[in-house]
């Protein structure tokens, strides 16, 4: 152990080191980092860069420049290593002097075939959390392809729409890893406390709201919020969260991708977000602000469209000279994600095809393996 982690000859903090791909951060990578610090008290996350994983898996829907950003917009990160090899070392390790290397229980392999893992956990330096059941990656490209109801789960706020899946991606039944496959996602309390800072404001704090949708929490959402709450000078920011009928009624099409439940654990994950309201009105009110002790509404340069009443949802606090337009400096939107994964379809498809087939063959020979030993 390096001195300079010796104080009176016991280790002065536990650091960890997770590493992957992070592309389209969601809240199942939130609490994967979240269980991670747990272990410790710093944590590193190393993000691979957009050549290697298209070597191993196939291409990133984010290129790495956004994923960076994201990571490092997670408020359990507290540092980002850009372009961490894709088999994690001991030298890597020891390079950012860190004791241990955390994954979730799932398989990551290379192109080849081989566990990612492997050297870190005949070394003794790994530890495995729980996957969080109901959301992966290759889930919500999956959604994005079928453009369905059927991603919502049945609840106060969300449709629910039956039809026929087209493809074998996301939650299909015939998705046989148990790793690819995606369970349907349970919100409880629990998890939202486990996300949740639980923290009113101080005496003095200078609150601010935004609302929106934020589906498919993104860069371009990140970076507004830092912004919103920089530029007006902010404490405390709260977000409002729209049901997903409401959001349907100004995104259109089969939007949003991401339920109420599922996006409210994506914004709580931000380290610029104090607190979140679930199902929050379209409209801005007197009695939202007051409640809530408002200082400053912000919007960002998105058209805003009037509620069903024909008003402007914002009349309020521009009324009373509480409402600020803050441009994030970042034009990416929900709705050119999924012309990203529209436009690059069979990649992605066989992407996860060839990601589910390597599991399953490794989860053959594990089984295999038990049977002879």
């Amino acid at each position: 152990m390096p001195e300079s982690r010796l104080q009176n000859g016991h280790k002065s903090q536990v650091r960890v080191w997770c590493d992957g791909c992070y592309d389209m951060v969601h809240f199942g990578h939130a609490n994967f980092l979240r269980q991670a610090k747990a272990l410790g008290e710093y944590l590193i996350v190393g993000v691979h860069t957009d050549e290697e994983i298209t070597k191993h898996k196939g291409p990133p829907v984010f290129n790495e420049e956004e994923r960076y950003k994201m990571v490092r917009g997670i408020k359990w990160v507290d540092e980002v290593v850009e372009g961490a090899p894709y088999v994690t070392t001991l030298e890597t390790l020891d390079k950012y002097d860190c004791d241990f290397c955390v994954h979730g229980d799932d398989i990551t392999m290379t192109a080849d075939g081989v566990d990612t893992y492997h050297m870190v956990k005949k070394a003794d330096r790994y530890r495995e959390v729980q996957r969080t059941a109901g959301v992966s990656t290759t889930d919500l490209v999956g959604r994005m392809l079928l453009l369905t109801r059927n991603h919502f789960k049945q609840g106060q706020y969300e449709y629910h729409v039956g039809k026929e899946h087209s493809s074998t991606m996301g939650q299909d039944s015939s998705a046989r890893s148990p790793y690819t496959g995606c369970s349907q996602f349970l919100p409880t309390t629990q998890k939202i406390i486990q996300f949740s800072d639980g923290k009113p404001p101080k005496p003095g704090d200078k609150i601010v709201y935004v609302a929106g949708a934020f589906d498919l929490f993104h860069v371009g959402h990140l970076e507004f919020l830092q912004k919103a709450k920089e530029q007006v000078r902010g404490d405390y920011l709260i977000v409002g969260l729209h049901t997903d009928p409401v959001v349907n009624r100004y995104k259109l099409s089969n939007f949003p991708i991401m339920n109420l439940h599922e996006r409210v654990l994506s914004v709580l994950a931000c380290k610029y977000v104090s607190e979140v309201v679930i199902g929050a009105p379209y409209t801005v009110a007197k009695d939202l602000m007051d409640h809530f002790k408002v200082d400053v509404v912000v919007h960002g340069k998105t058209p805003i469209m009037e509620d069903e009443n024909g008003e402007d949802p914002f009349k309020y606090p521009k009324e009373i000279g509480k409402f600020v337009t803050v441009d994030s400096g970042n034009d990416m939107t929900t709705e050119k994600i999924v012309e990203r994964i529209i436009r690059n379809r069979l990649e992605f498809e066989m992407r996860n095809s060839s990601k589910e087939q390597k599991e399953i063959e490794l989860l053959k020979a594990l089984e295999e393996h038990k049977i002879t030993a």
